[in-house]
């Protein structure tokens, strides 16, 4: 409850200037305390979904599955790192013996992180913990959720759409849950010209996993052949990942 009133006052207008640079530092903190824990994360695929679908449905089987693609395919697989979706993308890495990673967020009804871990990271502020979602991940992919599901697709979205981020894939996967979706970008937006079709292209919807992960491989194999993981280093206290 602390977390959500410290965010609440955030975000409620201006206070005096020493609170608001207390606030700073306190962001700050909270970003170091992510970047260290993440560093060391390697290439990550980042999976989003809904917290609410239990073991056995068929999206929980799903995104099971695509975990482990993931993970066989040298990715650590990262997720909000509670239930649902999060818990099936994290187990299907462990399935495999992948790194498998949570960044969570702090709510008045707390998460309980899911036990199919490596790492887990717990965090204040959404924007922070968005942050490390997108940061060190070169794929992402989403299964039916709720607003936070649609919020973080649509970050990814106009991340690759500004080029903030250059040319990682998006993938969405659930296609009758997606098809209203779906048919607002394809048809409405880029009718209206809100969005441009290339812009629409940049996600791919389908229920096919060997297409997802194509999709995927495609669009990360040059990323990942650069890719040079950094060395912990003792003398700060570092330490790396490894699968349990």
């Amino acid at each position: 409850m602390q977390s959500s009133q410290t965010e609440r006052r955030l975000l409620a207008g201006p206070a005096s200037r020493l609170a608001e640079l207390r606030r700073a530092l306190r962001i700050f903190a909270e970003l170091l305390r992510g970047f260290r824990a993440l560093h060391f994360a390697g290439p990550c695929v980042t999976v989003f979904g809904s917290a609410r679908f239990p073991e056995g449905h068929p999206h929980y089987e799903l995104a099971r599955e695509m975990g482990r693609r993931i993970g066989r395919m040298g990715f650590t697989v990262m997720t909000g790192g509670g239930p649902g979706i999060m818990e099936a993308a994290n187990r299907g890495a462990r399935d495999v013996g992948a790194c498998s990673i949570g960044c969570n967020i702090a709510l008045p009804l707390e998460q309980v992180p899911n036990p199919y871990l490596d790492r887990f990271i717990e965090f204040e502020h959404f924007f922070v913990r968005k942050l490390m979602l997108v940061k060190y991940s070169y794929a992402f992919l989403a299964l039916p959720g709720g607003f936070g599901t649609l919020d973080e697709v649509f970050e990814v979205a106009t991340l690759i759409q500004t080029r903030k981020i250059e040319g990682f894939p998006c993938v969405l996967m659930g296609l009758e849950y997606w098809a209203p979706l779906r048919e607002f970008i394809e048809k409405q937006m880029t009718a209206a010209g809100t969005i441009s079709r290339a812009d629409a292209a940049q996600i791919l919807f389908t229920d096919d996993p060997e297409l997802a992960m194509r999709w995927i491989a495609e669009r990360t194999e040059a990323l990942l052949a650069a890719h040079r993981p950094p060395r912990p280093l003792r003398l700060l206290g570092e330490k790396g990942m490894a699968p349990r």
